[in-house]
């Protein structure tokens, strides 16, 4: 397919802002939400791992990663939802032509990660004395399916994203061999080292944020030293064993790029992501016994979200070059029609009511987190404020978005 017959693909409307927006939101939404993913995976698996022991520490952890893991699905698929509609915006021929070629795996994708939630959520309530090694555990099958139903519909968005890359195959996966197949009932294109990587990720910026756990227990004085020193190394081999793991699907990865884009793999973004994860990793050993005992021991999760954020930014770029420099497409060149209504209730909502709201939510957690165990925590009235300013700017976006809607309508 050339490039002429991509541009035509493109919506007329064009796009309410530049692309560049579109792409850096994506950049940084995306790596919001591979966060909650890989939290979500590490925290299910490491609940597999713990849950069936007769140990007080594993069985601890178990129930707190049951819960983490619980709410981390939630944070994902919120956090999901902005950077699949900025990819749908800027590279909307790519993206709809392969959720078409796949139309069944798109509807299953959703049944699935439903079915893999309400698997997880049924192991939670049928367990929640788990931290208790007296209790047995029950309907371990349902934490099998939920990790396993997460892993595939992981998979399917990685094949949709694979299979938008390959413009020139589109033809004979809709038509093979000249015969029309409009099912949808294939996923047709993937690279395991890419998927690997991703999944590897799970790993370190999993023991990142048991670092972080481990630091919220000790300022609350809610553990004692033997579970934290045990979380501690615990925490300190995913982050050494999975960052390496990654670093190696990821020279998998970019050892198998197109051969005229195979430069990429030595380019600024892909040499500061692995300078930034190796950093990430090596952290916790240069803080030493400060990641317990100061808040720095929020340092390690704070360095992987940032790592994060040039992982996504590596991901991109590479769509852009692979797009541009194989295809001959540019989404720089979209028609834009600037929309500043939208431009500035956009960011408005999301620097007002998002955050607000988030600062207050962080405020309670931290505050939360250094009240020591058995005292009950009381909002200071700076907190308090914060809370209902955030509750008033919802309400002032419910009604201009009512507002507005009723204007453009009467008009």
């Amino acid at each position: 397919m050339n490039s002429e017959m991509l541009y035509a693909l493109r919506d007329v409307a064009g796009v309410p802002s530049h692309p560049i927006v579109f792409l850096v939101l994506g950049v940084l939404t995306f790596a919001l939400h591979i966060a909650a993913v890989h939290v979500m995976l590490g925290g299910t698996a490491l609940v597999l791992a713990k849950a069936f022991s007769r140990d007080p520490m594993r069985r601890r952890l178990a129930a707190a990663m049951t819960t983490t893991a619980k709410i981390a699905v939630s944070v994902a698929v919120v956090l999901g939802v902005a950077p699949l509609l900025f990819v749908q915006v800027t590279y909307d021929p790519f993206w709809y032509t392969s959720n078409v070629l796949s139309a069944w795996w798109v509807v299953g994708f959703i049944l699935l990660l439903i079915a893999g939630y309400m698997a997880l959520y049924f192991f939670y309530s049928r367990n929640h004395h788990l931290d208790d090694p007296q209790h047995a555990v029950r309907s371990g099958w349902s934490l099998v399916a939920a990790l396993a139903l997460f892993l595939v519909v992981g998979f399917i968005m990685h094949v949709l994203t694979q299979q938008m890359l390959s413009p020139e195959k589109w033809m004979e996966w809709y038509a093979p061999g000249g015969v029309i197949d409009p099912r949808g009932h294939s996923l047709h294109d993937y690279n395991l080292w890419r998927f690997g990587f991703f999944i590897a990720l799970t790993a370190p910026v999993t023991g990142a944020w048991l670092f972080a756990y481990r630091r919220y227990l000790h300022a609350g004085h809610k553990a004692d030293a033997p579970y934290l020193q045990w979380v501690g190394r615990l925490a300190s081999r995913m982050l050494n064993v999975g960052g390496v793991v990654a670093l190696v699907f990821l020279g998998g990865w970019m050892a198998t790029l197109p051969a005229n884009i195979a430069g990429f793999a030595t380019s600024p973004i892909v040499l500061l992501s692995v300078a930034l994860l190796l950093l990430t990793v090596a952290l916790p050993t240069l803080l030493g016994q400060r990641t317990l005992n100061s808040s720095l021991g929020y340092a390690p999760f704070a360095l992987g979200a940032v790592a994060l954020i040039a992982v996504a930014a590596l991901r991109e770029v590479l769509r852009y070059d692979v797009l541009r420099g194989v295809h001959g497409y540019d989404v720089f060149t979209y028609p834009v029609h600037m929309d500043w209504y939208s431009n500035v209730l956009f960011f408005a909502t999301f620097a007002l009511i998002g955050g607000s709201t988030l600062a207050y939510f962080l405020a309670v957690a931290w505050k939360v987190g250094h009240t020591p165990k058995g005292q009950i925590y009381t909002p200071s009235p700076a907190i308090d404020r914060i809370g209902t300013a955030s509750m008033w700017l919802i309400g002032l976006w419910i009604v201009q978005f009512f507002v507005v809607g009723f204007i453009v309508w009467a008009r």
